[in-house]
């Protein structure tokens, strides 16, 4: 339900029941068709954005029966419309790995960002949905734009929430079960390393985010454990207790062995030698599989993602 002021433009929407505990950045961009998400963030920091009339944070969840104020917005009208790159559209299409009637999981490209915003026009939801036009597809969680890998997207609202719930429940060892392959700059020692270390996360000027260890940060834990050795680097498996950002990263540069490709957060000197020997032009980290169960636990899945061409190769020619 909604009510609009005709005189200024905004309107006030009223949350229904089933959308309670959307975050309030999805909401508006179901009702702002066509916003790029950087333009539903600056709304809100701007405080034009109102939850039963006080200021709100884009992660902010809704309840049902809660009021909105979205402000007007001046969008391209349908026929200016752009379209994602027909290449992203059949990249994407192909990298399809499970599908059923409450999800669908994709091998994520490198390169391709979860969603749009911060100068990026189209990420993957913006392009899924060019694809699936009338289909009620839901970022389920995220992956950094340079990670591949498995990414859940939720075809049903119960879906999604499930989901979330289960996402949620992550910080007390009961969310889905990731597992991820890198390849760690130098020699790890063997056995499985735990770091349990908490992350900060800052925004610098220009909106580029980083992440650092700081006491004052949320509790993060990861586990690293070589499978092999190449070329004096670790090809290893690492599995997350917590989903931060860039949490890999950051813990793998704590040990002292980045992840290789890491522009970020990693060793210059390293990733100019690794592109040399072994071609490798990209962050080696890649979310290999998630398990997880809906319906109460009735239904389990284990989706799995294989290791792309590229990085493959690059193990090869690292012997």
């Amino acid at each position: 339900m909604a009510a609009n002021d005709v005189s200024t433009g905004v309107r006030l929407v009223r949350v229904p029941e089933d959308r309670d505990g959307q975050r309030l950045d999805n909401f508006l961009l179901l009702h702002l068709k066509g916003a790029p998400r950087s333009l539903v963030y600056k709304l809100v920091r701007s405080g034009q954005v109102r939850i039963n009339g006080k200021r709100a944070k884009a992660d902010s969840r809704l309840a049902g029966g809660d009021e909105v104020r979205i402000p007007p917005v001046r969008l391209e009208a349908p026929g200016e419309a752009r379209t994602p790159p027909k290449g992203m559209l059949e990249r994407l299409a192909a990298s399809i790995v499970f599908e059923d009637k409450a999800i669908l999981a994709l091998n994520k490209p490198s390169g391709i960002a979860t969603h749009g915003g911060s100068g990026i026009s189209f990420g993957v939801i913006e392009a899924l949905r060019a694809l699936r036009p009338g289909e009620p597809l839901e970022l389920v969680h995220r992956l950094d734009r340079d990670t591949s890998g498995v990414l859940v997207l939720a075809k049903k609202r119960s879906a999604l929430l499930e989901l979330q719930a289960l996402m949620r429940a992550g910080e007390d060892d009961e969310g889905p079960a990731k597992r991820y392959l890198a390849l760690l700059v130098g020699r790890v020692p063997n056995g499985t390393l735990t770091v349990d270390a908490p992350l900060l996360k800052s925004v610098l000027q220009g909106g580029e985010r980083m992440v650092r260890v700081d006491p004052a940060g949320k509790p993060s834990t990861s586990h690293f454990k070589v499978l092999e050795r190449r070329g004096g680097h670790s090809f290893c498996e690492v599995r997350i207790e917590t989903g931060r950002t860039h949490q890999i990263r950051v813990h793998a540069a704590h040990l002292g062995h980045p992840v290789a490709g890491d522009e970020k957060y990693g060793e210059r000197e390293a990733n100019k030698r690794l592109a040399e020997q072994a071609g490798l032009r990209r962050l080696f980290l890649h979310a290999a599989s998630i398990e997880f169960a809906l319906e109460g636990g009735a239904k389990p899945y284990l989706i799995n993602a294989p290791l792309p061409e590229d990085l493959s190769s690059v193990l090869d020619r690292l012997g």
